[in-house]
């Protein structure tokens, strides 16, 4: 809201001046801290196109679905998060107790105006338990009677949300459509509104899966924007997108409802209840107006007993058949059937077909037949049916006195004395499970040495190292090696309830970056004198595990090699990523990254803490090191065993690979190698996957991202304040260096901070943000730091640094004595390296004149496999190819063949 709709919203809703002046404070507030990421939570960021600004989350399975609800709720107006904090003063276990509290957001909505907090139900359960703090009405809501006392002062309100409040079907579709919901006004093609209307007009209730199927002169993209508009009603809280075969399209929502009514009036007149059926072992149910009892579920066939002890095997389709149609129903378990469940239940698969053998033996003389089994005496044919009878009486069925009893052999107990056992558990607790990290041996016989000391009877080294196995695992790495290596034998969290997705939906949806020092030495091109090894930043999509983008670097990880990725993605792909996932590296919490990500509406998840939680890129790392890096020419497997290297097998010695040439080949094997083998885990290729994922979720064209001078001049990095201050006589000072240009010549801007950007590859040239503008300015010493980087610059500062202070001369760097610097032949020696290491990686990431790229040779044919896949896919079972190519044109420039110089 501006300042004026702001007061006319206060005057409709009668705030008072005290409300009035609390709310414009938090409104012109930063927030009042950052959200951090630890072991136990994710954090981050979310984009706001309602806010315009970024709304942080401390977590992602509970901050950030409230975040997606206010999003796209239009009774919220405004929301912010982290607000400034107040105090509260409550009782806990008896005492007075108060503190500054920082609910999660500020809500100014029609309906609700005031703080908000977020919390899991567990926690507030057990929070309610601590103190009054918090507690649950008899309605079911949670409160907080200290936070509502400050709110009523302002006649401002105070919720409490609870984790059970969070519709994870609806959260996972509204994440779907969000790209088409933020759309101002998405078009949708007159000819395809006609044909998609028809259909469900025609086809009440028709899935998903079908209209895609079916596509006939229309495209995904316009399904969802229909959806998005109101043209076409779907439950979003029902069934979730990716079960394309459970989404239900209605031209409106009454008619949904009377297909509904109808659906369940049909199933009543039936009696189908299939929702009272419980398939396992012990449970009862009804067939044919008979009584039976599962007694295994197989993998192809189900065991049921009848009343009269008929054992039948149904076969599973034969089972969900009579399922569907209603003749098999759920019956109540009670009594002695609880009892019979909890047999079948322990029974492992050998008992079953133990016991099922036993009546095969003795149906014949159950049924009153004289039939005797072969090769079974008469006294096991009796043994076998006094279980069962007794079992029969005891239980009201025979069949569970067949399965065979487990006895233990003998008196199994402990024979040491309690006294041995307590010394025996102090010494692995305070000798053995500690960061001393003892062997087992050595604390046996100091227990040992303990216990002829006292005079008690010591255990045997293996009954010592039995006691210890018996332990947890996961404890004893933690107290004796740390929570890291403990991390490896860490209880696995299982997610039991439907949320979103931790892979995403669809592709461009959740991307991982991170960066590694790949095993490999490089040498230069002209000297052939060795580089070092170089670091490589990947891009690589959650969803469908493809490698969007690759940049290379000799370079220590910075927000330069994140910019140049995600410049090097919309290059190839003309598309950005949603949702970012990186760890708690310093550059992903840059000012030039975020800014980049805020500009261009990317949300960011943190996972520090937790390594696993990048799985997906970290096991990226390992596969290329193992099936690309490690099987050429100067890789470094050899050196983790040092000490036996010798010159002749030295990496460094060994190395053949030039920067370009590696890069060359890294791009081939991320781009075409890789991206068309099968993944393990998809069960088929990157690239299959992501030309399925995109015929099912649409292409989404207007979330492109043009690769314009614009975008390029995004990636660049700026000051650390993103501005620099314009001296009128000097220029702009940018990284210790001044810039000019005659358009700084205006007293607007004299002795202003104006937004500058340089970039890293030349620092002979920067620019400046004028009269809404970027415009290119140039050093005060352009002939000596034309197409220097910034790595090799920043290399001479500390070395004149360190000699002026051994001349004991003052340690101001001005860019006079850095240019004289440069051009020494002493500098010449020290930058010899470092001009080497640059000079290659400028001739292969040199943008030539006219804005024409380079990719490695053969990417236009790996373009043109990769579309005409997508467009077989899309256009299968159709009619109207040549309609369907059209609205699914090559979202990938094209680029020019690169040379090497």
């Amino acid at each position: 809201m501006t300042n004026e709709e702001f007061r006319m919203f206060c005057q409709r809703m009668q705030l008072s001046s005290p409300a009035i002046k609390v709310i414009e404070k938090i409104r012109t507030s930063e927030p009042s801290r950052k959200t951090k990421s630890t072991g136990k939570n994710i954090a981050g960021f979310y984009s706001s196109k309602k806010m315009g600004v970024t709304i942080q989350f401390e977590s992602h399975t509970l901050e950030l679905p409230s975040i997606y609800q206010k999003e796209h709720d239009k009774d919220v107006l405004e929301y912010y998060d982290q607000p400034p904090s107040f105090p509260i003063r409550y009782q806990s276990n008896g005492s007075n107790r108060g503190h500054l509290y920082t609910p999660d957001f500020f809500v100014i909505s029609e309906s609700f105006i005031g703080w908000e907090e977020w919390k899991t139900e567990e926690e507030l359960i057990k929070l309610s338990v601590k103190s009054n703090r918090y507690y649950r009405g008899e309605d079911g809501t949670w409160y907080c009677p200290p936070a509502q006392a400050y709110a009523e002062e302002f006649g401002l309100n105070f919720r409490v949300r609870s984790s059970n409040e969070i519709d994870w079907i609806f959260q996972n579709n509204l994440r779907f459509l969000e790209d088409y919901l933020l759309e101002d006004a998405p078009t949708i093609n007159e000819s395809a509104y006609k044909c998609i209307f028809s259909l469900v007009a025609d086809h009440p209730g028709i899935t998903l899966a079908e209209l895609i199927e079916k596509q006939d002169g229309y495209s995904s993209d316009d399904i969802y924007k229909m959806i998005a508009q109101n043209h076409l009603y779907v439950d979003l809280n029902k069934s979730v997108f990716r079960d394309m075969d459970k989404v239900r399209f209605y031209t409106n929502e009454q008619t949904a409802k009377a297909y509904a009514y109808l659906y369940e009036s049909t199933n009543h007149e039936k009696g189908i209840q299939p929702e009272n059926v419980t398939i396992s072992p012990g449970s009862k149910i009804q067939w044919d107006g008979r009584a039976y009892t599962i007694i295994n579920v197989g993998e192809h066939n189900i065991a049921i007993l009848g009343e009269n002890n008929e054992l039948i095997e149904l076969p599973l389709e034969s089972w969900k058949y009579l399922m569907k149609e209603g003749k098999i129903t759920g019956l109540s378990q009670k009594g002695k059937f609880e009892e019979i469940g909890k047999f079948l239940s322990a029974a492992s698969e050998e008992d079953l077909k133990e016991a099922n053998r036993r009546f095969l033996i003795i149906q014949p003389v159950i049924e009153g037949m004289n039939q005797k089994c072969q090769n079974i005496s008469e006294r096991t044919v009796r043994h076998y049916l006094s279980k069962y009878r007794r079992a029969e009486s005891l239980y009201g069925n025979g069949y569970v006195g067949l399965l065979p009893s487990h006895k233990s052999k003998g008196d199994r107990r402990s024979r040491l004395p309690t006294e041995t056992h307590e010394k025996m558990s102090w010494f692995i607790t305070n000798h053995y499970e500690n960061i001393k990290q003892e062997g087992a041996s050595s604390v046996w016989r100091k227990l040992v040495e303990e216990c002829q000391r006292e005079g008690l009877v010591w255990p045997s080294f293996k009954t010592f190292t039995l006691q210890i196995n018996k332990r947890s695992t996961h404890e004893q790495e933690l107290k004796r090696k740390g929570k890291k290596a403990a991390y490896d034998s860490e209880p696995r969290y299982l997610e039991l309830e439907l949320r979103t997705p931790k892979h995403g939906q669809m592709p461009f949806e959740i991307c991982h970056i991170d960066h590694t020092q790949l095993d490999i030495e490089l040498v230069c091109s002209r000297t052939k004198r060795n580089l070092g090894r170089p670091w490589v930043t990947f891009l690589v999509d959650a969803f469908c595990r493809r490698l969007y983008a690759v940049h290379l670097s000799f370079e220590d990880p910075s927000s330069r090699s994140c910019m140049m990725v995600f410049r090097e993605c919309v290059r190839l792909h003309s598309r950005l990523p949603k949702w970012v996932v990186v760890d708690g590296g310093r550059e992903f919490g840059s000012t030039y990254f975020e800014t980049l990500l805020a500009m261009n509406k990317i949300h960011k998840k943190e996972r520090t803490g937790k390594p696993k939680y990048g799985s997906v890129i970290e096991r990226l790392f390992g596969t290329a090191n193992t099936t690309f890096v490690q099987n050429l020419l100067g890789n470094t497997q050899i050196m983790k065993n040092v000490r036996q290297v010798t010159p002749e097998v030295n990496p460094r010695n060994q190395a053949v690979w030039t920067f370009g040439k590696f890069l060359e080949l890294l791009r081939t094997w991320a781009y075409q190698v890789y991206d068309t083998i099968d993944h393990p885990t998809l069960g088929e290729s990157p690239r299959d996957a992501y030309v399925r994922g995109l015929a099912e979720s649409g292409n989404r064209e207007f979330t492109y991202v043009p690769y314009s001078e614009t975008f390029r001049m995004m990636t660049m990095p700026s000051t650390k304040k993103g501005t620099a201050k314009l001296d009128p006589g000097r220029g702009l000072k940018i990284n210790g260096l001044y810039y000019w240009s005659e358009l700084l010549k205006n007293p607007e801007i004299e002795n202003k901070q104006v937004p500058v950007r340089f970039d890293p590859y030349n620092m002979g040239d920067a620019f400046a943000y004028i009269k809404k503008q970027w415009v290119r300015i140039h050093s005060q010493y352009f002939s000596d730091f034309n197409n220097r980087t910034l790595r090799e610059i920043q290399v001479a500062t500390e070395e004149l640094k360190r000699r002026m202070k051994i001349h004991g001369q003052e340690t101001t760097i001005t860019a006079v004595k850095l240019a004289r610097f440069l051009r020494s032949a002493e500098a010449q020696e020290l930058l010899l390296l470092q001009r080497l290491r640059d000079s290659e990686m400028k001739e292969t990431f040199t943008v030539l004149e006219g804005g024409r790229q380079y990719i490695e040779t053969d990417s236009k044919e790996r373009l043109k496999t990769e579309n005409d896949a997508q467009m077989s896919l899309i256009v299968d079972n159709t009619k109207q190819k040549n309609d369907i190519s059209n609205s699914n044109k090559n979202p990938i420039p094209k680029f020019e063949i690169y040379e090497e110089l």
